[in-house]
């Protein structure tokens, strides 16, 4: 058995009203690692806490989300009291900045970072811009996010993030080992000129439900955030296209909050095989999938990985998704599940009709043999153990910032 880490995670939380699938993957992994003896410590700062901030301190929230020194200082004191074998970053927008490696290298500790999306290259973190995939700052300087004002339509309020993008490439050189979610991500992280040598694939895991789907399913299912590039908007025109050709096989259900919220429920209204039920508990999401004919997950992003994904795998359910991104690799076509052309309705309207058909219990049983095979909480603390134990063993090839 691996011996006993003293680990210290770092992590920016994202707001409570917009539920981030980073946060619960970070959650995870601290609960994982904890209970498989390993001790862990949490330094993090809460988005929801900007609320209740001065006017003054809301304002030069901007200045450091490039570089903190006041974060830098407050997490070196840190860790010359803790003293842990490893740092492991996630998030650090808005109120960390990527100071915190600079901090580590201070105390003399080696850090590894999870990339939950593309925020190293591209300053949104999401490669997408006015309806399309958008790579213009990769590999380059991120001036195209600051003219386009791709963060909240804005230039002033993107310029931050776009420095912080700069600066990132400076702190690469204090990180170990960086964690991809994905080979799609890291493919375009090392075209972007990232060390290809500490850029490891690291898959996050998914809990077991502990319960499966029995039987063909009632209902497909979409659940996430409601927004364009989640493919919300393909999906009504999709479903649209598959009534003009019969009727429905099952219901669709839509679960989840965002800003097309009032056009999903607009779009609902009129069709009674449609139900769109809002944002939903852990809880219920666990129950709708388990009782879905397959989930949907058609984003006209490029994503970084796709946990409804593998969540509807570990119900034994497949899954419909975008022939791009991460979910290449983690959606075998014709066995797991069914790829449909990305950005095209017709496409997967065509899916969303046959994986109703026969063969759909064939499909779910290999969707959950993959999850058991990849995405486990076993092959999980495996990839981070790996991981810590090469940055560790390699702490001293790094470079002091």
């Amino acid at each position: 058995m691996t011996a006993a880490l003293k680990v210290l995670v770092v992590h920016n939380r994202y707001r409570s009203e917009q539920p981030s699938g980073e946060d619960r993957v970070v959650d995870q992994e601290v609960e994982l690692l904890a209970g498989s003896g390993h001790e862990v410590a949490v330094f993090e700062r809460r988005s929801d806490d900007i609320a209740a901030m001065s006017p003054l301190r809301k304002a030069v929230i901007p200045l450091g989300v490039p570089w903190n020194p006041v974060v830098r200082r407050e997490l070196a004191a840190r860790l010359r009291t803790d003293r842990p074998d490893v740092v492991h970053v996630h998030s650090t927008f808005p109120l960390l900045s990527p100071s915190v490696v600079a901090a580590c290298a201070d105390a003399g500790v080696p850090v590894v970072a999870t990339l939950h999306n593309y925020q190293a290259v591209c300053p949104t973190g999401t490669l997408y811009r006015d309806g399309r995939i958008c790579t213009e700052c990769v590999g380059a300087a991120a001036v195209p996010a600051v003219r386009h004002g791709c963060y909240r339509s804005s230039r002033l309020a993107s310029a931050p993030l776009a420095a912080s993008t700069v600066v990132a490439r400076r702190w690469w050189d204090g990180v170990a080992r960086f964690f991809c979610i994905s080979a799609a991500q890291r493919q375009v992280l090392v075209q972007s000129g990232m060390p290809a040598e500490r850029l490891s694939v690291k898959h996050n895991f998914v809990v077991d439900p502990g319960t499966r789907r029995v039987g063909p399913g009632e209902h497909l299912l979409y659940f996430g955030r409601l927004t364009e590039e989640k493919g919300v908007r393909l999906l009504m025109a999709a479903w649209d296209l598959l009534r003009a050709s019969g009727p429905a096989p099952v219901p669709l259900v839509l679960a989840g909050a965002g800003p097309m919220h009032d056009e999903v429920v607009a779009w609902a209204a009129g069709r009674a095989d449609v139900r769109c039920l809002g944002l939903q508990t852990r809880a219920e999401c666990t129950d709708l999938v388990r009782r879905a004919v397959a989930v949907i997950a058609p984003s006209v992003w490029l994503e970084a990985f796709g946990l409804v994904v593998v969540e509807s795998m570990a119900a034994g359910v497949p899954v419909v998704a975008a022939a791009h991104g991460a979910f290449i690799e983690l959606v075998d076509d014709g066995v797991t599940g069914l790829l449909h052309r990305p950005g095209d309705a017709a496409s997967l309207a065509r899916c969303l009709r046959r994986i109703a058909g026969p063969g759909n219990g064939d499909l779910g049983a290999a969707a959950r043999r993959r999850y058991e095979a990849g995405f486990t909480p076993e092959v999980g603390l495996a990839g981070l153990v790996a991981g810590y134990e090469a940055a560790i063993a390699g702490a001293g090839t790094c470079e002091p910032l």
